[in-house]
């Protein structure tokens, strides 16, 4: 068997902590098993990106254990931090950064965050993105070789079928609720549609900005809508799952979004989406086989866009239809994660025979 060391992060399976990339990073790892991979998996501790120097000492000291010539698979939160663990070991290791979203996107502003991640993403033999959007960032903002960089996005499991109510109005938000996902964005929104009947369900972590949170909470209140939205807080996967069975909408109102795995997950429940169209959540919307859209997409941070787009939905019963039947069709075509593990896994292979380099 083939053998990959994959450098993950302490939380992967925290059920109070889930994100994006922590299900990626376990969904993929399962996929490669599959592929008759032999996974050692090493669990980082810290708060990435921004883990101590114990952490980046215990990270180096984990590396230095893997034996020459091996390959090993490190989650860009992790590998972005740390390009002076990296570079000492990109000549006896054959590493491969899985990048989730760049540093310019998630800080636009840090250029040493920003210094740092090109750096660490050079010691890589390659780098795989989980979007379209993000290895076009990595080319243009680092100058990388393109034949170095490769794209596996998020696959889908299919599930229930949306039912979908007469009035459109049981929406859902799933997403850590931090200002890059923008639900104070939605929440603005939503005060220029309360004449209309709606109900907002928010799933995801609130502890990760514990100030933007209380902030929301006051916005909401201000409002008069702390009644109409439930800030649920994580929930597992199957009652994910069923959140998307009973919704009408999903909305992601993001500022910041490297594909948006929650989007293809509603979709693959037939599940309309309204996004902001930013990062790579128009690549993760995509279009049917004959061009339809199955939802629609608003600037980013503009309200008014979005609360003119939800007021649509909640009073056009055709416009709905249109859209249920655009999103059952994408959601029929989105790809399963065996094809995200054997993309992942020719990149290996490809690393591990030298091709790549």
């Amino acid at each position: 068997m083939r053998t990959v060391h994959a450098v993950v992060p302490e939380d992967i399976d925290d059920p109070r902590r889930p994100s994006g990339g922590n299900a990626y990073d376990r969904r993929l790892l399962r996929e490669l098993g599959g592929l008759r991979w032999r996974v050692h998996e090493h669990r980082a501790r810290g708060d990435w990106p921004d883990a101590d120097g114990v952490a980046r000492a215990r990270l180096a000291e984990t590396l230095a254990d893997v034996p020459s010539g091996r390959t090993v698979l490190v989650d860009g939160l992790i590998a972005s931090a740390v390009p002076e663990v990296l570079a000492p070991e990109a000549d006896r290791l054959r590493i491969v950064v899985l990048l989730h979203v760049p540093m310019p996107a998630l800080r636009p502003t840090d250029r040493t965050a920003a210094r740092r991640e090109r750096c660490a993403l050079n010691a890589a033999a390659a780098v795989v993105t989980t979007s379209t959007w993000t290895r076009q960032t990595v080319l243009r903002r680092y100058g990388h070789d393109p034949d170095r960089v490769f794209v596996a996005t998020p696959g889908v499991d299919l599930g229930p079928l949306a039912t979908g109510s007469d009035d459109g109005g049981r929406l859902l938000c799933v997403g850590a609720v931090t200002a890059e996902k923008g639900h104070d964005v939605l929440i603005a929104a939503l005060a220029r549609v309360r004449d209309l009947d709606w109900s907002l369900l928010c799933v995801g972590p609130v502890g990760r900005d514990p100030g933007f949170v209380a902030g929301l909470e006051q916005q909401l209140h201000a409002e008069g809508l702390q009644d109409r939205v439930s800030l649920a807080g994580p929930r597992g996967h199957d009652e994910v799952r069923a959140a998307y069975a009973v919704a009408d909408l999903l909305l992601a109102p993001s500022r910041v979004e490297s594909y948006g795995m929650a989007v293809t997950e509603g979709l693959a429940h037939g599940l309309p989406v309204l996004v902001s169209d930013v990062g790579g959540l128009a690549e993760a919307v995509g279009r049917t086989l004959d061009g339809r859209v199955p939802g629609a997409l608003v600037p980013p941070a503009d309200p008014d866009a979005l609360a003119g787009t939800l007021r649509r939905w909640l009073t056009d019963p055709a416009w709905r239809h249109d859209l249920r039947a655009a999103a059952l069709a994408r959601g029929g075509t989105l790809p399963g994660w065996q094809r995200t593990g054997r993309k992942v896994s020719w990149v290996l292979e490809h690393v591990l025979d030298g091709a790549v380099r």
